[in-house]
């Protein structure tokens, strides 16, 4: 058989999920999907922009070093407020400033305005500005410091919690959407629900694998009608490559996966009769490449929060 110019791999997704593995996971209390947005906010009084930015970039520290995930819900933040405590200018040369900063920090609720737990320390900086010495007294904050750690695990259980106590209001929200039509937005709100609420995870999962369905089958039947387009009007090597890139894209368990087949067959044989050249699929089920139904609920509500414009706005009036 000859050497293919252009083999476009595919993915043969293998659905291996069970409520058993639900279970399992849960179990363990495991966070799984908990996830915390770093939010500074303006209030901070004469804060310098910079020193904001890496305040913001300590925050997603904090998220990472304790077993968080950071942007997939934005509900839940992790915010801080700065205050001065002392401001001295040293005589040296050259001149510095000397601050001790006041640090709280907090993990609540950004939408409803909620507090869920708060920590708060004391750091200093010496810059030969104002602004330098706020950033060298971020740089102090910890985020393994034993206060911190127990910080952000409180705001875990008070999140988890929230899941446990609204999970009735979350899935007549979701089905609401998918009544709508709008199934990316309601699978993305369900599996938003962390695997460590065991009850509510395990009905969560149950209610967006239809949802799942219905999103793949509508993605598939709008994604060959592109496909199909394209190679209806113009037949070469370079129109085939292109809709094979399209095709790729298609879940092997959308409904009309059947024609997607009949397609990529027909452009095959055209492709051997006029360019005598071969052009086919490898599916590569038979090598292992599985990807779990959880994940793709997962990742479909990961890809609608990239594609939403970012203008959520924070109430965390009282939390300081």
């Amino acid at each position: 058989m000859k050497k293919s110019i252009y083999s476009i791999l595919f993915t043969f997704v293998a659905i291996a999920c069970t409520t058993g593995f639900a279970n399992a996971q849960a179990a363990k209390g495991d966070p799984g999907n908990i996830s915390l947005n770093a939010y500074v906010p303006e209030q901070i009084e004469n804060f310098p922009p910079i020193a904001a930015t890496m305040l913001s970039n300590k925050l997603n520290q904090l998220i990472s070093a304790n077993g968080v995930s950071s942007g997939y819900n934005d509900r839940f933040i992790i915010t801080a407020n700065l205050a001065v405590l002392t401001k001295d200018l040293l005589a040296t040369a050259p001149p510095m400033t000397a601050l001790t900063v006041n640090v709280t920090l907090y993990i609540g609720d950004g939408i409803d305005g909620k507090k869920f737990s708060s920590h708060s320390l004391t750091v200093k900086g010496v810059g030969t500005n104002e602004t330098k010495a706020y950033m060298e007294a971020i740089k102090l904050i910890n985020p393994n410091d034993p206060g911190i750690k127990s910080f952000v695990a409180d705001g875990k259980s008070k999140i988890i919690d929230y899941y446990n106590s609204r999970c009735p209001i979350i899935l007549k929200e979701a089905n609401a959407l998918a009544a709508q039509n709008k199934f990316e937005e309601a699978i993305s709100m369900l599996a938003g629900v962390p695997d460590a609420s065991t009850e509510c995870y395990n009905k969560a999962m149950a209610a967006a694998a239809p949802l799942y369905q219905k999103a793949i089958d509508r993605a598939c039947k709008t994604k060959l009608a592109e496909a199909t387009n394209l190679w209806n009007a113009n037949q070469n090597l370079d129109t085939a490559n292109a809709v094979g890139e399209i095709l790729t894209s298609i879940d092997p368990q959308s409904s009309c996966y059947g024609e997607v087949k009949a397609l990529s067959n027909k452009v095959a044989k055209k492709v051997q009769e006029v360019d005598k050249r071969e052009w086919n699929y490898k599916f590569e089920s038979e090598i292992g490449l599985k990807k779990d139904l959880i994940k793709a609920y997962r990742d479909v509500g990961v890809a609608y929060g990239k594609g939403q414009p970012k203008s959520v706005t924070y109430n965390v009036r009282g939390w300081w």
